[in-house]
């Protein structure tokens, strides 16, 4: 297996400041069940992109739901990363920051969540070309 399909510590966004810059500063856009919120910056980083997977414990009481849609997501977004986003942000020259929140109302099924996760990957893709 090639090493593109990985998901490794340096890919996920920690650190404290970049986070509240992003909610702060960024920019963002709906794609249901999606809220996606995005920044460009200037910080040096190994990889192209940093992510961050959030769902509400206010919808979600209980932490199994919670992880189980979480998994899905950064499931889907490994898969398809490097095809939509990291060809666009390597030719580009960027480095980019954003988050994934999940708003919908119930479970969504992983083939829904794949399906929504190539539409977001590709709107992201064209705001970061503007």
């Amino acid at each position: 297996m090639s090493k593109i399909y990985t998901f490794t510590k340096e890919e996920r966004l920690c650190n404290k400041k970049l986070i509240d810059g992003l909610f702060h500063n960024g920019s963002s856009f709906l794609c249901y069940p999606f809220k996606v919120s995005w920044q460009v910056v200037d910080q040096h980083q190994v990889f192209p992109a940093q992510v961050l997977f959030s769902v509400s414990k206010k919808r979600y009481k209980r932490a199994v739901d919670r992880n189980l849609i979480k998994r899905r997501i950064r499931e889907a977004y490994r898969l398809h990363k490097q095809q939509y986003l990291y060809a666009l942000c390597i030719e580009k020259d960027k480095k980019i920051i954003f988050s994934i929140g999940y708003i919908g109302k119930e479970i969504a099924d992983y083939a829904l969540i794949g399906k929504k996760m190539l539409k977001v990957l590709t709107l992201l893709s064209e705001q970061i070309a503007k």
